[in-house]
């Protein structure tokens, strides 16, 4: 299959309305035309800096205008970090991740701590991963500098369905966050949220943003909506296994090279439900035992996992992004 980059919502659509048997061995096929069917990236996200958040997104419970059980936290010391990332390192993760809830980067003492982190993080052989919310390209090019590996920053929902969700930035917003990681020649990690009260047709639109980029996001995390009491989402219905299972299904065609994750939400799956995204195009997943402040699955329930599928981890830097590696060549 041919990577495209002129995908219609019409074209989306009819992919993601397919008979889902159909989808699956569709998706199953393009995914063992550029992957290993077997081998499954492990990531871990580690919230740096918790809580306080100004922005007003629905679903997240670090936001400091709602009423959560999250406890805002300043930004952790760096040997703490890179203690946990040799953990993770240790439990078999090969990409690290570090989260702060910032809405944006901003050049202060904060920021050079979190290049410090990257540099260590980096130095134990890990892909470096961060997300800080928005970041102009000067800020992109010095996490490029300090190893930054990739930048995950989410566009959640599509663009008519985002209003409902955020007000606080923009969707160009985010899409520029985008363009500047892309420009720092970043690996760009970027997908969305579902369950959000949002309809299919906002589903489609979100994959077609993503899909019509002019080059594909390297990773594209698919997470289903996981309702925090105190946030304006609360009291949204769970999202459907096979749901799920459209939207990966539907990412794995539409961006045949990316890694496409099974990230929120994995905690109420059973083998069964994961095996099924797995078989539908997901090779990776985060590991640990919270996402940022939401609950994820026990890493011995995923060894669990990964010996009944025979499913093996995926090492690191495999594919590895040809911008980031030349400018890693000394000079």
């Amino acid at each position: 299959m041919d990577i495209r980059h002129d995908w219609t919502r019409e074209a989306i659509a009819d992919i993601y309305h397919a008979p889902v048997l159909e989808l699956i061995y569709r998706a199953a096929t393009v995914h063992r035309q550029y992957h290993d069917p077997q081998e499954v990236q492990v990531c871990t996200l580690l919230s740096v800096k918790t809580g306080g958040c100004p922005e007003d997104c629905a679903y997240c419970p670090q936001a400091a205008r709602y009423h959560t059980d999250v406890q805002a936290r300043k930004l952790m010391p760096t040997h703490e970090v890179l203690a946990a990332a040799r953990q993770a390192r240790q439990s078999g993760s090969t990409r690290f991740c570090m989260g702060a809830a910032w809405r944006e980067v901003r050049d202060n003492r904060d920021f050079d701590r979190v290049l410090d982190m990257v540099r260590g993080v980096n130095d134990l052989g890990l892909e470096v991963c961060c997300t800080l919310g928005m970041l102009t390209a000067e800020q992109a090019e010095k996490l490029r500098d300090a190893g930054l590996y990739a930048y995950n920053h989410n566009l959640d929902t599509s663009p008519e369905h985002y209003d409902q969700i955020i007000t606080t930035r923009t969707y160009d917003d985010r899409l520029q966050t985008l363009e500047n990681v892309r420009q720092a020649r970043l690996s760009v990690c970027s997908g969305g949220i579902i369950g959000m009260g949002e309809s299919v047709t906002d589903r489609i639109g979100l994959l077609h943003t993503l899909a019509t980029l002019p080059e594909h996001p390297e990773s594209v995390p698919v997470n289903a909506l996981v309702p925090v009491e105190g946030t304006p989402l609360e009291d949204q219905a769970r999202v459907s296994v096979w749901e799920m299972v459209r939207m990966i299904a539907t990412a794995r065609i539409l961006m045949p090279k990316a890694m496409v994750r099974l990230s929120a939400g994995r905690v109420r799956m059973n083998t069964e439900e994961q095996a099924l995204c797995f078989l539908a195009g997901a090779n990776s997943i985060f590991a640990g035992d919270k996402l940022l402040t939401t609950p994820n699955p026990a890493p011995d329930r995923d060894q669990e996992l990964f010996q009944t599928l025979n499913i093996r981890p995926r090492k690191a830097f495999q594919n590895e992004n040809p911008r980031v590696k030349f400018e890693q060549i000394p000079q």
